[in-house]
C-alpha cells in the first residue's frame, strides 16, 4: 500500500469512528504517547512492537492529513535529500554529524 492511500484510509477511519480530526496539538500529544508505548514494547521485548510502530505511523498520517501535507511526497522528497547528504563521525561523541554543503 502506498503512503498516500494509507493516509486516506487512516483519515476515513478517524471520521467514521469519531476520533479527533481538528485539534493538531492534541494529535501531537497522542503521538508522543504512542512513541512511549513503542519504546516500552521494544525495551521489554514484547511481541507488540510492530503494532505500536503502526500506531505511530497512523498518528503521523493523521497529522499529515490534518495539516494538508501529502506525506508520500514529503517522504519521497526527504529520502532524496537525505541520499545526497554527507556525514562524518564525530570523534568526541562517536555519532554521525551532517556536513552542510557550502
Amino acid at each position: 500500500m502506498e503512503i498516500r492511500s494509507a493516509q486516506k484510509l487512516t483519515w476515513e477511519n478517524k471520521l467514521a469512528k469519531g476520533f479527533n480530526t481538528s485539534e493538531v496539538p492534541l494529535e501531537f500529544c497522542l503521538l508522543q504517547g504512542e512513541v512511549a508505548e513503542a519504546f516500552d514494547a521494544w525495551r521489554r521485548t514484547r511481541d507488540n512492537l510492530g503494532e505500536e510502530l503502526a500506531d505511530i505511523a497512523i498518528y503521523v498520517m493523521s497529522l499529515a492529513e490534518m495539516t494538508g501535507v501529502d506525506l508520500q511526497s514529503a517522504v519521497e522528497q526527504k529520502l532524496t535529500k537525505n541520499a545526497k547528504r554527507t556525514y562524518v563521525k564525530d570523534e568526541t561523541s562517536g555519532t554521525l554529524v551532517k556536513i552542510d554543503p557550502a
